[in-house]
C-alpha cells in the first residue's frame, strides 16, 4: 500500500474513532467531531499540544509560528485542517514530513502570506468578521478559480406571469423533536436503556477493521477501532475526553473543542435531553436526502457554531446531523447520515451510519447490538502512564 495511504488512512481512523461508534442510536448520541481529520491534527509527525498547554498560545508551543502568532495553541491543528479542506490538500503539500517546523517548501510561504493576506481582508472589510476564507476562492483546489465557469446548460428562470407558490408551513422545533422522540420508542422506552454494546466494522479506501463502542447513561463513552497498529481509541469518563493512538504513543486529554464536542455526542438519551442542550431552535427547509422529504432543526447556543439536525419528514427518525468546528480561519464541517435503522428492546437504533468530511467518507456498519449489559466505569478512565524511571549516576570505575 503507497505510503501516503497508509499515513492517511491511520490518522483518519483516530479522527472518526469517537464518531464511527457513536451514531444516534435513535435514543441516544449523535455524532460530532471530537478530534481533528487526517490533514493536521494526528498525523504522523505532526507534534501534539500537551493537556497542559491549553492557555498557552501557538509560538510556546509548536516550533517556527509566523503567521498565526497569539493564536492559542490548541487551535493551530485545527486552523491546519482547515487549510487542508479548503485546498483538497494533506500535511506534505507545505511541510516537510517529520519536521513540520522546516521552512524547505514554498507552498509553506505562500500560505503564510495567504493567511495575512485573509486576516487582513476580514479586519479592513468586515469589521473582523470571519467572512472570507481559504474556501472563498480556493473551492477545494489548491489553485483558486479565477475565470468564472460557463454551466453546461442555461440558467433556469421563472415563468412570465406565473406567481410562485408559498412555501408549506413547517412545524415547530418541539413537534419535530416530540416525534423523534416517539419514532425511536417514546420517552419511557427511552429511558429503560441504562448502557449499550456495539459491534462491527468500519469501511475506508476499500478496507475494514473491527470497531466496538461501550456507552453508559448518563455520558459515559469509549469506541475503540482495531487497527493492525494498535487500537485507536475516543472516550468520555463522564467529565472529560481523551484520545488513545496506536502505535504505543501514551493516550493525551481533549482539547477544550474536543470535549464540547464528546460531552455532547456522549449524552446517553440525547432524544430526551435535547430541548434542554440548545438555547434556540430554529426550523428551516431543506433539500431532500435520499429522495426523501425532511425537516431541519438548527440548535444554536451563544458563542458556539450551530448543529444541523434533519429528520425524516415520514418517520420522524433522524437521518442527518451538521456540525462545525470553528478554527481561527474558518468552521471544518463534519456530516453523519443514520440509516437501516431496526427496533431493539423497544427502541429504534440506526445500524449503518456514513460519515463524511470535505476529504474523507467511512461507512460503518453495526453487527452486533447489546443493551442492559454490566459495563463498569473504569473502562472510561484513562490510563495511567508511568513515568520514566530516572537515569542512574553513572559512576567511574575504580582504578
Amino acid at each position: 500500500m503507497h505510503k501516503a495511504f497508509i499515513h492517511t488512512f491511520y490518522a483518519a481512523l483516530i479522527a472518526i474513532a469517537g464518531l464511527s461508534i457513536n451514531a444516534p442510536y435513535a435514543n441516544a448520541q449523535h455524532a460530532a467531531a471530537p478530534s481533528a481529520t487526517p490533514s493536521a491534527a494526528n498525523h504522523p509527525g505532526a507534534s501534539q499540544p500537551a493537556s497542559g498547554d491549553a492557555s498557552k498560545t501557538a509560538e510556546q508551543v509548536f516550533k517556527n509560528i509566523q503567521a498565526l502568532k497569539g493564536t492559542p495553541a490548541d487551535q493551530v491543528q485545527p486552523a491546519m485542517q482547515f487549510i487542508s479542506n479548503s485546498l483538497g490538500v494533506e500535511c506534505e503539500f507545505c511541510h516537510v514530513q517529520g519536521a513540520f517546523e522546516k521552512d524547505d517548501k514554498k507552498p509553506k510561504q505562500t500560505a503564510r502570506q495567504m493567511i495575512q493576506m485573509q486576516l487582513a481582508i476580514n479586519r479592513d472589510n468586515f469589521k473582523g468578521e470571519r467572512e472570507v476564507t481559504c474556501f472563498s476562492c480556493h473551492r477545494g483546489a489548491h489553485d483558486p478559480v479565477g475565470v468564472p465557469i460557463i454551466a453546461e446548460e442555461g440558467p433556469k428562470r421563472p415563468e412570465e406571469g406565473k406567481a410562485e407558490s408559498a412555501p408549506p408551513a413547517l412545524p415547530t422545533a418541539d413537534q419535530i423533536i416530540d416525534k423523534y422522540i416517539q419514532a425511536t420508542g417514546g420517552p419511557e422506552a427511552v429511558q429503560k436503556i441504562t448502557s449499550r454494546v456495539q459491534k462491527g466494522t468500519i469501511s475506508f479506501g476499500g478496507r475494514q477493521f473491527p470497531v466496538e463502542v461501550l456507552s453508559k447513561a448518563p455520558n459515559k463513552r469509549i469506541s475503540t477501532v482495531h487497527t493492525p497498529n494498535g487500537d485507536n481509541i475516543t472516550a468520555f469518563d463522564g467529565h472529560a475526553g481523551w484520545l488513545g493512538n496506536p502505535g504505543g504513543r501514551p493516550p493525551r486529554d481533549m482539547t477544550a473543542q474536543e470535549n464540547d464536542a464528546i460531552n455532547f455526542d456522549s449524552t446517553f438519551y440525547l432524544p430526551t435531553e435535547l430541548k434542554k442542550m440548545f438555547a434556540q431552535f430554529r426550523v428551516r427547509p431543506a433539500e431532500k436526502i435520499g429522495g426523501r422529504d425532511v425537516l431541519q432543526v438548527i440548535g444554536v447556543n451563544p458563542g458556539k457554531p450551530p448543529l444541523r439536525l434533519f429528520f425524516d419528514k415520514e418517520s420522524g427518525l433522524l437521518v442527518r446531523s451538521i456540525r462545525y468546528a470553528d478554527t481561527p480561519l474558518g468552521r471544518n464541517p463534519t456530516q453523519v447520515d443514520y440509516s437501516d435503522y431496526r427496533a431493539q428492546d423497544g427502541v429504534k437504533v440506526p445500524f449503518q451510519w456514513t460519515l463524511a468530511r470535505p476529504l474523507g467518507r467511512f461507512t460503518i456498519q453495526v453487527s452486533e447490538l447489546q443493551q442492559n449489559v454490566p459495563v463498569d466505569d473504569s473502562k472510561f478512565a484513562k490510563p495511567t502512564v508511568a513515568a520514566a524511571p530516572a537515569p542512574t549516576e553513572q559512576k567511574e570505575p575504580r582504578k
